[in-house]
Order: structure tokens, then sequence, then C-alpha cells
């Protein structure tokens, strides 16, 4: 207020013309009207020059047509123009014409056509014989139309008129018309009046808003309105916009002014102001002194009428004169109350901050409510303990009536605790919030346990020893996921002094609503793992054959994110031979292990082939192709994304090992000394990648030798290179006079992490070499009278290995193998017998012709052969070979005296035997 005079010669100062010719800024009261009078003037002009566009078109468009029908009917009614148009060249006869009458006409055009629209005259000659541009179809119907069209010379404005014959039809159309620019109008001249009215009333409107201005200037001293709609702003904004009191004392120390909230917060009559402060009755005295005094004050504490204020004081002179002082006053009593709350929810948000990214980080049903109860403590409640229903840790839903609850999680202040240990079955009576809760749906709040007497009952000594540790209020919230109920959670309070109130059965309920959440998709998953795992392994060998060319042992472990596709197997060949797969199919899920049951199958019936690994490899790649096709038809786009697979046979007679791989990592060969190689084998493509063929190799085996399979899931790892996978292998299983299980343990051990991301599928096979005592064999001349020979070789053969019991049938079956490979077979010919699990047969020719078993007719003389051989033998088959073909029987051995029956003789080591020589013909 003080400041006033020289703020209003400031003003003053000023000079009008540094901000328009009018000396008023656009934003006072006379630069606001003459903004008006100029906008109303030029909207006076606009409108009267667009009325007079309107009019000044509306105008041409009136004369336009009017022309362009006259035109158009007087040459269309114009004598000769019948006959010109029946002419046989009517543009010659008529273009003349029109352009003469288009010009003195003074339209832009003339044309004439015929029914069909065809021009026969037109200005622009390069037009005749075109199609007429516009609408003839009421013309033809005997009317006149009129229309506006943008033809070949622009906005051109037409009418056609119809040339009628004397009998009224129809037999031409002339149109005439003219551009809308062309067309003169009084408008033009108009114009200029209007804008000379306008700019004579906007010179008049400057004038008045001048003198305007000059008078307002006056009047208000220098102040315009901004100036002063300003200060009043501030004025109004300190008293009673602003949620402080305000209190302004003169130097005389009397109360100058008070607004309405420094009236209630220091409890002042209404008559306060112009009153000595001292003559106020109920000023708090701390404050009546603070006021008084004039000092400054800076976020001073006072109280007065019962709430806690807080008060600054500035003196008005910012000179530092004693012109007076102001003081703002404000209520901090609600302030702390809020702080405090404040406090309270940003903890809860916090804990339930931490809940979002603290629960759920692992598919486990347990960890997931460990981590539950581990959060939950301290912030929340001093002990927490879970209990879940014992289906949901299978995977299961709860089912049945019995409220069965398995604590899964207990975690609290102290490590010593009274409740239930985990793993505890515990059966809850009705009566416990417990059963009440996981019955419901609902939370249970039980603010004293002490006297809580339906939650003492469900065991009277395990709830005093709760109560006597020091444990107090309760709060069950069911673990409650998509509708089913899953399970409580149990919060305790001890050295938390008051009891769950409805606040914390919220931020409870909150927590458990996440955990809830999380439990449940661990328990789906803990599910389809479950049934995942269960369809592998039903998929896997159960158990291996029985064999004699191999030691075997194996591992099968599945990987801990979901199954996988990784396969082995030990298959028996005739001949005594075995066959070794490992095959890995890309992926994870039940895709990836129906699939891998769909290849071990296939592997399967193509051994019973007796094909080679390569040939084996590439039946089972055009396999995975036509799955991959199957599948891209269906639509259902989940094909084989990648397989890889290893075939390998072992002969124990020749200890040759043939291996054919595609994509699949080389196997390890372990020397009976304890050497480890990586044997150079050709690596074909994987499977289903197709366009090359797999290549075969063989390896000579040292009796005891140790054939490692593997899948890379045990040598690749995220955290170590492949090499570095590769040299731990290695160094795993060098070692000497180490059986495959041994070496199972010690790879195991040594090259899998705590939870490996992917499965592992591990073979170790050691080769076993079938004695020569078990062994004999002889060549066949062409000649069907060796087969005697050959029958009686076989006689001395089976009594020397003490199976005189097989001679019978084992003569019939071999007499009429070797009859049909003599007479239909080709040289060599030559005759084995094995003396294994079983007593197998093999006849073997140069030729590639397999015979087939098929029933013969009565009349038949032959054809029984092979059917004889089935019904003496367990089974028969026939295999190829780089010389020809093996045709091969095998015989059960006959059970040793005092074995039940149905059971098979062991092999024993026989004595020496020579084969013998066949006997003369």
């Amino acid at each position: 207020m003080v400041e006033q005079p020289d703020r209003v010669r400031i003003v003053s100062k000023r000079s009008p013309a540094a901000k328009n010719p009018l000396g008023k800024s656009p934003r006072s009261v006379a630069g606001q009207v003459f903004v008006l009078q100029v906008v109303v003037v030029v909207l006076l002009v606009l409108g009267a020059i667009l009325a007079l566009v309107l009019e000044s078109r509306h105008a041409s468009d009136a004369e336009a047509r009017n022309r362009s029908v006259a035109v158009a009917e007087t040459f269309a009614h114009s004598p000769g123009l019948l006959e010109a148009l029946k002419s046989p060249s009517p543009t010659t006869v008529l273009q003349p014409l029109t352009e003469e009458t288009r010009q003195q006409a003074g339209v832009d055009f003339i044309v004439v056509m015929d029914t069909h629209g065809i021009r026969y005259t037109h200005p622009l000659p390069d037009r005749i014989g075109k199609q007429f541009v516009g609408t003839i179809g009421p013309s033809l119907a005997g009317q006149i139309y009129t229309e506006s069209v943008h033809g070949p010379l622009g906005h051109e404005v037409q009418a056609v008129v119809p040339v009628k014959a004397p009998d009224g039809s129809v037999v031409g159309l002339v149109s005439a018309g003219l551009k809308v620019k062309n067309v003169a109008s009084a408008g033009n001249r108009q114009l200029p009046v209007i804008l000379g009215t306008g700019a004579a009333a906007l010179a008049v409107a400057t004038t008045g808003t001048a003198l305007v201005a000059r008078r307002l200037k006056r009047q208000t001293r220098g102040l315009g309105p901004a100036e002063m709609t300003r200060m009043y702003e501030h004025h109004s904004a300190v008293l009673h916009a602003v949620r402080e009191g305000v209190v302004i004392v003169g130097q005389d120390k009397r109360l100058l002014l008070a607004n309405d909230e420094a009236r209630e917060l220091l409890g002042l009559p209404a008559d306060a102001e112009g009153r000595y402060l001292g003559e106020l009755r109920g000023l708090d005295p701390d404050t009546e002194e603070l006021l008084l005094s004039g000092r400054v004050a800076t976020d001073e504490v006072h109280r007065a009428t019962g709430r806690l204020l807080v008060v600054n004081q500035r003196p008005t002179d910012r000179h530092g004169g004693s012109m007076g002082t102001v003081a703002t006053i404000r209520d901090s009593t609600e302030l702390l109350a809020l702080a405090g709350k404040a406090e309270v929810a940003g903890s809860r948000l916090a804990l339930l901050y931490e809940a979002g990214i603290g629960i759920g980080t692992s598919l486990d049903v347990v960890r997931t409510a460990e981590e539950l109860a581990g959060l939950a403590v301290p912030g929340f409640a001093d002990f927490v303990t879970v209990d879940l229903a014992d289906p949901v840790l299978h995977g299961d839903e709860p089912t049945g009536t019995r409220l069965d609850l398995r604590r899964v999680a207990v975690s609290g202040i102290q490590e010593d605790h009274p409740f239930y240990p985990r793993g505890k079955l515990i059966d809850f009576v009705p009566s416990t919030p417990q059963a009440q809760g996981f019955g419901s749906g609902r939370s249970q709040v039980v603010p004293d346990l002490s006297v809580a007497h339906g939650w003492q009952a469900q065991d009277p000594e395990w709830t005093r020893r709760i109560v006597d540790h020091g444990v107090h209020s309760l709060l069950t919230i069911p673990v409650t996921a998509r509708g089913i109920i899953l399970g409580v959670a149990n919060f305790w309070r001890s050295r938390k002094p008051g009891p769950f109130d409805e606040g914390d059965r919220s931020l409870g309920e909150e927590l458990v609503a996440r955990a809830a959440v999380s439990i449940d998709n661990a328990r789906r998953y803990t599910r389809e793992h479950a049934m995942a795992v269960t369809l592998q392994r039903s998929l896997l060998p159960r158990a291996l054959p029985e064999q004699s060319a191999l030691d075997v042992a194996h591992r099968y472990l599945p990987a801990q994110s979901g199954v996988s596709g990784d396969w082995f197997d030990v298959i028996p060949l005739p001949g005594s031979r075995v066959a070794l797969v490992v095959g890995d199919v890309v992926g994870h899920g039940l895709h990836a292990a129906a699939t891998m049951g769909r290849l071990r199958t296939a592997v399967h019936n193509f051994s019973t082939l007796d094909l080679p690994p390569d040939e084996l490899l590439g039946h089972l790649d055009e396999l995975v192709n036509r799955i991959d096709q199957e599948e891209s038809d269906s639509g259902t786009g989940t094909g084989v994304t990648g397989a890889t697979c290893l075939y390998a046979i072992y002969d124990p007679i020749s200890r040759l090992c043939t291996v054919a791989t595609a994509g699949h990592p080389v196997p390890a060969l372990v020397g009976p000394d304890g050497g480890v190689v990586f044997p150079e084998l050709p690596v074909g493509p994987p499977l289903g990648v197709g366009g090359m063929p797999f290549e075969t190799a063989q390896v000579q085996l040292a009796e005891g030798t140790q054939i490692v399979l593997y899948t890379d899931g045990l040598i690749e790892e995220r955290t170590r290179d492949f090499d570095v996978g590769m040299e731990l292998l290695r160094e795993a299983l060098s070692h000497r006079d180490r059986q495959p299980e041994e070496n199972c343990r010690a790879v195991l051990d040594a090259l899998l992490p705590d939870r490996p991301q992917d499965d592992v599928a591990l073979l170790i096979a050691k080769t076993r070499v079938l004695d020569a005592d078990r062994i004999a064999e002889r060549e066949v001349p062409s000649d069907p009278a060796a087969v005697a020979g050959v029958r009686a070789w076989i006689t001395a053969t089976l009594d020397e290995w003490g199976l005189a019991d097989l001679t019978f049938g084992t003569e019939l079956a071999l007499s009429e193998l070797v009859t049909n490979a003599i007479r239909y077979g080709s040289p060599p010919v030559r005759v084995r017998l094995l003396r294994d699990r079983s007593l197998i047969c093999e006849v073997a020719d140069g030729s590639s012709t397999s015979p087939h078993l098929k029933y013969a007719a009565t009349t038949d003389e032959g054809g029984r052969g092979l059917f004889l051989v089935a019904q003496l033998t367990e089974r028969w088959g026939t295999r190829y070979t780089s010389q020809g073909k093996i045709i091969w029987t095998e015989q059960p051995l006959p059970a040793p005296v005092g074995c039940p029956d149905g059971q098979r003789r062991e092999p024993g080591p026989p004595a020496a035997h020579q084969p013998a020589s066949p006997p003369p013909a």
C-alpha cells in the first residue's frame, strides 16, 4: 500500500506510442473496443462481398442457361437442319454453319449430334465424331435439358435441345453452351463501392477509439486494466483463495485486516478489525506476544483454540521501517495425522510392490508359498504359516470333503516357534478359522487367541504353547485362484501390540491374492510337467532287452523346465548283433515327447527290416518330412522343428561297429586301458532337412571297449563352451577298470548342473565278443547233393554243443534253406550256426532275391518250404549285405534239466569244436 504512489508514477511515465498508435495495449478496454469495431466492419464488408458474389454467380448461371437454351433451340428449328442430318456427310454441311452461328450468338460452342451422342460439329475439330460430354436422356425424350459440366472447354453451362422430325420423333440433338467465366456480370462494378464504404467505417472507428482511450487514461491515472485486475487478483488470493490465515497489524498495534481463515484459527470476534490486539479476548498469549512484537518469525509453532498452528511473520516495509507486520497462519494438526497415515500407506504400497516382484519367481508350489511367508515377515506379521491341500502339491485341484492341509511354509521373526512343522499333514476341526476360511472362501480375523475357543479346540496343548509364546492375534486368508480354494495363509502377531484390523485384512487379502495366482500357475505347471514326464517315460524303454553282445547302462534325466524329446534304445538284431540308438527332438513339452515316441517307434519298425544305418536314417528323414508336410497341411503348425539321431550296429562276431549320424554329436569310445577317443565320423544333416545322403563308418573295437552315446544336453550348457563340455566328458571317462554303471554316475556328476535346462539321455555299452567255440560255419557247393553233407554237419555240431534236441527241426529248416539257395540263388553259399541265447542258423548266398512265405494249394507240388521253416523256428527273416543276402532263423535253446518249462538255457562255455567235414556223397 505504501508503494502505490511509486507504482502509479512509474506507469504514468510509459510512452503511449510504444505499444500502438492508439496508445493502448490491445488488452485495454479501448483496445478491445477498437478490435471489436474492426471485426464488425470487416464482417460487414465480407458479408456484402459474399452476397454480391453469390448474386453475381446466380445471375451468371441464369444468363448462361437462358442464352444456351435460346441458341440451341433456334439452331434446332433452323431450316435445312433435318436435310443436313440425313445427308451422307452431316459434318461437312453443319460444321461451317455452327461456327458462324456460334460467333454471332456469342456462345462458346454449338454441337450437333445424333441420337447416340456422337458429335457432328464442335469448335475443336478433333472432338468431332466422339461422344458428347453430358446428359442426353431427357432430350431424347423430347425435353430441353440444361446442366453444368466440365467439358472439353472447361466449366461449361450447356443446353441440349431435341431435333424433331415432322412426325414428332427425335432424329438429332443440338447443344449450345458457354463457359461460366465468360458471362459478364454487374457485380464487378459494385465491388469498389463496398470496399470504399468499409474503409470509411474503419477510419471512423479508429478515431472514436482513440478519443475513448485518452479519456480512460486520464481517469485511471495511467493504470491499465491489466494492472488493476492483477492487483485485485493478488489481494483476493491472499485473503480468500489460499488455505492460510492472513493477519495485518499496523504500526500502532491495531489489527488492520484478518481474513476468514485467520478469524477461525485464532478465534477472533467479528468486529476485531480496527481494534487494539491487547483488547482481543481469547487470543493465545504466545501468539499475541508474537503479533505485538513485530519480529520476524519463520514456521513457529503455537497452540490456539486446541489447534497446532504454524506462524510466519514479516514487516510490511521491505526496507526495514516500522510500517507494520503481516503474518500468515496455517493449521498443521491434520498434517501430522496425515503424515502418519501416509507413512503407513507408503509401507503397505512398498510391501505390495515387493510382493509383485518377489512372489512367483519360479513355477514351484512350495517355493512360491515360502516366498509369501518370507515377504510378510516382519513388515506385516510376526509369523506366517501357509497350508495347502495335499493334491495341490501334485498339480491337482482339491477334492473330497476332508480338510487335510499340508503345511508347506513357516516363517517368523524367530527360528524357534510353537507352530506345526513344515511338511505336517493337518486335519483342521470345523470350528477353527482355517476350516471356516477354507470352507467359506472368506478371510477370518481372531483379535484375541487366548479366548478363541473354536481355535483352541484344534489341539489344546498346541494352542496353549502358541499363546504362551506371546502370539495374540490371527488373520487367516484362503488362497483362492479362479474360484478354487487351494489352501489357507495364516498371519500371526506377537510383538506388534494391536490385533489385525480391517486395513490389515485388505492388505493381507491383496498379498494372498497375488500369491494365489502364482501358486495356481505353479500347480498347473506341475500337473502338466508330471503328465509330460509320464508320457515321455512311457515312450522310453522301460527295460532293456536281453542280449549277449553288450553290457549296457543308461540314464535319462528330464529338464527342470519341462520334458524334451531325448530318447535312447537298445534293439537286438539277427545274428547276435545289437543296434544302439540315441536321438533328440528340438523343443520341450508334450509335442516334443509325442514326436519322440513316433520317431522311436519308426526306428523300431525300420530296424526289423535289418537295414544298414545310413538307409535307416534315410527312411527316418523321409518320415520326418512327411510329418512336417501333414502338420503344414492341417494348419496346426506343430511339425518337427528339428531332430537328430545316431544309429549304430555292433557285431560281436566281427567286432565291427557300423555308425551313421544325422546331426548328432559323435560318440565317445573308451578303450580297455581307459583311453578316450572321439572318432571322426561323417556327420549328416539333421532329420527333416532332406537333400543330403547319409554315410556310414565302421570302427573295429577291441573287446571291453565302451561305446558312450549321449544327447547335447549333457555337454552343452549356457555357462561353458561346447569344447569345454567335450573335454569334461573325456576327463570323466578316462579311468581304467570302470564298469558302464560307474561311468554313468561319474559323467553325470562331472557335467550336469544342479538344475539342467535340457533333457539328458546317456547310454554306455561295453562290448563283448562271441567266442569262436560258439560259431560254426562252412561253405556249400552249388550242388543239390551237398545238402546231405550239410545235414550231417549240423547233426555233429549240435551234438557237440549239447543241443541234440534241436537236431531234427534244424536239419529240416536248413535243408530247405540251403536247397533254395542252391536252386534259386547264386554262389557262394555259406551256412553258419551261432550258439547264443538262442540257436541262430544263417544261410548266405550271392543273390539279392528274397523268398516270400505263401500258402500252397493242395495241387501244388512246391511252395511249402518256407511255411515249414516258419513252423519249425521261432523267428526267421532276411537281411541284405553287400555280397548278397542272408536268410536266418532263431530257435530257443532247450531248458536244462530241473528248470521250469519254458525257461531258456543260458549259453555256457562249450568244449572246443572243429567243424566236421561233410561226408562223401
